[in-house]
């Protein structure tokens, strides 16, 4: 038989909880969809505009493996603006400076974090809820992702994650703003989850994909060097994290180019350098010529966008919280929502409700451990999001 051929690995990781959902409705002609974690804005003009004269300009080759060196040089730039950190091209810095390169998405990021990091047996804390790639990531590695429980206010905080750690522990991964809760941690929250790990020998590492889809409320942390920028807190800003923090960013979200595959990585060059031998050897190099259109994304503001996200968060909370439960998300542009015990459905039962009302949202089984909320995406026209809810303020009703 040929499914004899198949790997353990592959067989132990089961599909998606999202595809399921897909696949469900895929019979739907036209669903209000709620379940896409893709912004709905197009590509500013500056980014688009520069990756088109990139192909038309033969920028069609491979770069280094660490990246185009005008992005590089942006993002080492902006690292020093927003972080203090003094960065050097990976495999170039000096003893203990930290080291950065352009990675395939955010997730070829953790890819990488996660092969440099586990062997067979080895364990990482991740939250829960998390992303879905997170758990299946250690699973590649033969290794262990203990799920962090942080029901119901979804905050990975230093006392949740102590009692999890062990001799096997290699890394806390923590996720702000939060896919799929939307959360954002304080900046205490953050320095004491940092100071635990730095204590017990243990790297932190901070996806940061959404950190630019940061509400008002949660704009705690000025950025060093410019006290005219607010962001989304961050341990990597406390002083010295570049020694034992990893921190992953992403240009899809923020700039609406998804499927460009485009983020960065930098912390430790012991750990960074690793990783980049390894893509290397996978992923080569990020696309060359879209890296030459996000050069362009340090100039571009997005403010009004975030701005909108917000609107629409405000919307979603104000209806919605009226029947149920659901965490404020501090940034974005996720509502992770319980299902009221009185409906007596699970998350996955719930979202099955919703196909029949021909809506889409994801059940929280697919982030979780539980199967107890569902999460729903506000990044859609604003006219379908107030559909969506009209729906879903019915079905939460027992209507």
């Amino acid at each position: 038989m040929i499914e004899q051929l198949i790997a353990d690995r592959a067989g132990a990781i089961d599909a998606s909880g999202i595809r399921r959902i897909f696949n469900l409705a895929s019979t739907l002609k036209d669903p209000i969809n709620l379940s896409i974690g893709q912004p709905d804005f197009p590509v500013p003009e500056p980014i688009r505009s520069a990756a088109i004269d990139a192909v038309a300009n033969h920028q069609n080759g491979y770069t280094l493996t660490q990246g185009d060196p005008k992005l590089l040089a942006r993002v080492i730039e902006w690292l020093k603006l927003d972080l203090g950190w003094d960065c050097a091209v990976t495999g170039q810095g000096a003893a203990g400076q930290p080291t950065a390169f352009v990675t395939s998405g955010t997730s070829g990021a953790l890819t990488l974090a996660f092969m440099a990091l586990l062997n067979p047996g080895d364990e990482c804390i991740i939250p829960d809820p998390y992303f879905v790639c997170y758990p299946h990531l250690a699973t590649l590695c033969g290794a262990k992702a203990v799920p962090c429980d942080t029901y119901p206010d979804f905050r990975l905080t230093a006392e949740r994650v102590e009692p999890l750690m062990n001799e096997r522990t290699k890394f806390v991964l923590l996720n702000t703003p939060s896919n799929p809760s939307g959360v954002v941690i304080s900046k205490e929250e953050g320095a004491k989850l940092r100071a635990l790990c730095k204590s017990k020998g243990v790297l932190l590492i901070s996806d940061e994909i959404y950190d630019e889809f940061v509400f008002s409320e949660s704009l705690g942390d000025v950025a060093k060097g410019d006290a005219s920028m607010k962001r989304c807190p961050s341990p990597a800003r406390e002083d010295g994290a570049h020694e034992d923090t990893l921190l992953i960013r992403g240009f899809g979200k923020t700039y609406g180019c998804t499927g460009w595959r485009l983020g960065y990585v930098a912390g430790p060059s012991a750990i960074v350098d690793q990783m980049s031998k390894l893509q290397q050897y996978t992923y080569v190099c990020a696309p060359a010529p879209l890296q030459a259109g996000v050069v362009a994304s340090f100039e571009t503001d997005m403010s009004a966008h975030v701005a909108e996200y917000e609107s629409r968060r405000d919307m979603v909370i104000e209806r919605l919280s009226k029947h149920t439960k659901v965490a404020i998300p501090g940034g974005a542009f996720y509502a992770f929502i319980e299902v009221p015990e009185s409906l007596g459905l699970s998350g996955t039962q719930f979202a099955e409700k919703c196909i029949e009302r021909e809506l889409l949202v994801i059940p929280g089984g697919a982030f979780s451990e539980r199967d107890t909320h569902f999460r729903i995406s506000f990044a859609t026209a604003r006219e379908r999001l107030e559909k969506g809810l009209d729906i879903l303020e019915s079905l939460l009703s027992g209507n």
